[in-house]
């Protein structure tokens, strides 16, 4: 009898993927396998880490990182300090947004709001922004047929860190890449655009440097 109810309390305890169920930690992570379903997801210190092939709904933590796998979807992903990451064929209905952590994005990815850090690195791989991608300190690269049909604006950046050696943002608008809006800079930023590169709006504040190849120059 002690037995039964032991794995009974044991069953209860464990997430509840299969019911879409909120699934929320203070001081752990969450990771949903594969192949799963899920509610929201949320941590204040802890990764959350989404299998392939799954479908939550939003990912939030204040202090780790976010990872949805291949062929899964979510509603919105955001954290305070952490890197956030898209995995072939990943899609978000709505906003990504981290403020100190890298952005990346696989081949087939898709962001259906905004996409936004303000200090991190930018990696958009043959993936798809239907928003504005947003940063101020990031450098940002996009390639392989790359689509950011809202644009691309880097803000002022109200830090002094060029003070302290902190180079300016590098911005390469890569191979095949379509920029559906304007290109804004609100700060000193090192401008590349690919001559197979497509950007429909203007350019406003950089002056861009054209290359040809699969590489800018360093």
């Amino acid at each position: 009898m002690k037995a039964t109810f032991l794995l009974l309390a044991i069953a209860f305890s464990m997430p509840a993927w299969g019911s879409g169920a909120p699934v929320s930690k203070v001081l752990r992570s969450i990771d949903v396998g594969a192949n799963q379903i899920a509610g929201k997801l949320s941590s204040v210190n802890g990764g959350i880490e989404v299998g392939a092939h799954s479908n939550v709904e939003e990912m939030d933590t204040v202090n780790g990182h976010l990872r949805l796998g291949a062929d899964s979807t979510a509603t919105s992903m955001s954290t305070v300090n952490g890197s956030v990451t898209l995995d072939a064929g990943a899609k978000v209905k709505g906003a990504v947004a981290t403020a100190n952590g890298s952005l990346t994005l696989a081949t087939g990815a898709e962001v259906g709001g905004t996409l936004t850090n303000v200090n991190g690195d930018v990696m958009i791989d043959g993936a798809h922004v239907v928003g504005m991608l947003e940063t101020q300190s990031g450098s940002i690269e996009t390639r392989h047929g790359a689509r950011l049909d809202g644009g691309l604006e880097v803000g002022k950046n109200d830090n002094n860190w060029q003070l302290f050696g902190h180079s300016e943002p590098r911005i390469v608008i890569g191979p095949g890449t379509v920029v559906g809006g304007a290109l804004t800079f609100k700060r000193k930023v090192t401008l590349y655009i690919s001559d197979t590169a497509t950007v429909s709006g203007a350019i406003v504040g950089a002056v861009a440097v054209r290359y040809s190849g699969e590489a800018a120059p360093r």
